[in-house]
């Protein structure tokens, strides 16, 4: 699906494989001072047919090299998330593990650079993670639900049967609790995935 919104900005909304996985591109204005860009509409993203309420907004930074992910929430209603990269650039990693989705289990990788047009919105309960790819990068979160520590989870992101492709030149810079996460199918026999409910958000 691509839905464009015309008016005095212009938001493109393009469905990736995943359900409920948007890339969403917005117009940026540069000059010699810099650029400036609207990433985030309601109306806008309403209009074309997607709804995504704001409860929580988060700012990480990291050096190049930085993996972090591949993280999910349990929480009721599920996360969903819309990210855009503020510095630097980054690969940008979902992968779908609610259990019964058409594509259970399929990674997909969304290149973002500060200065271009694309964010990308994530459906609830998604995988997430990320690589830095400058020597300095930054994420900027909207989140639909709050942070819940107890119902956070992690998938390791050197999973073999995910092989996501990670933007590595030398030895990642991973957090102990990533780096020791169980792998997707350990989660799915212990029961500790989130379940496909088709036409969430």
């Amino acid at each position: 699906m691509v839905a464009t919104v015309e008016g005095a900005r212009r938001l493109k909304v393009i469905e990736l494989s995943i359900p409920g996985l948007f890339v969403l591109e917005s117009p940026v204005w540069s000059d010699e001072r810099g650029f400036f860009r609207e990433w985030y509409r309601r109306e806008d993203l309403e209009a074309s047919g997607v709804t995504f309420p704001i409860h929580q907004a988060n700012l990480s930074t990291s050096k190049r090299g930085v993996v972090r992910g591949l993280h999910y929430s349990l929480a009721p209603g599920g996360q969903a998330k819309l990210v855009t990269c503020a510095f630097g650039e980054l690969d940008d990693v979902i992968v779908d593990v609610r259990v019964g989705s058409p594509t259970f289990g399929h990674v997909e990788v969304v290149h973002l650079a500060a200065g271009d047009e694309r964010s990308v919105l994530l459906p609830a309960s998604a995988a997430h993670g990320f690589c830095v790819t400058s020597e300095l990068g930054a994420l900027s979160y909207l989140l639909s639900s709050p942070f819940n520590a107890a119902m956070e989870l992690e998938i390791n992101p050197f999973d073999e049967t995910l092989n996501v492709p990670w933007p590595l030149s030398g030895k990642p810079i991973v957090s102990e609790k990533d780096i020791a996460a169980p792998s997707l199918e350990q989660r799915r026999a212990a029961n500790e995935l989130p379940i496909y409910v088709d036409g969430a958000p």
